[in-house]
């Protein structure tokens, strides 16, 4: 088995927990409960990438830190993006 295959097989608490989300003007950074800053480009989520500043500006961290939801635009990220990257 690859290392690939066994990230894409962890539960997502086995991720560190978003604490903070930071939206930039092309990128979104998430502070981490382990003290890391971590960023994406907001081009890897066609639906981001086409909303307006305000509809990124309404999102909510899930109770566990490990998704992020904009119900404005009905999309969705994983902490698993922040750390494995895109899929």
């Amino acid at each position: 088995m690859t290392s690939s295959a066994k990230q894409s097989r962890r539960s997502p608490r086995d991720y560190p927990a978003i604490k903070k989300l930071t939206i930039h003007d092309d990128v979104i950074t998430a502070s981490l409960d382990d003290g890391r800053e971590v960023s994406i480009p907001i081009a890897w989520s066609p639906a981001l990438s086409n909303a307006t500043k305000d509809q990124l500006a309404v999102f909510e961290i899930d109770t566990f830190g490990y998704g992020i939801h904009w119900p404005d635009l009905d999309e969705d990220i994983s902490i698993r993006a922040f750390i494995d990257g895109w899929r």
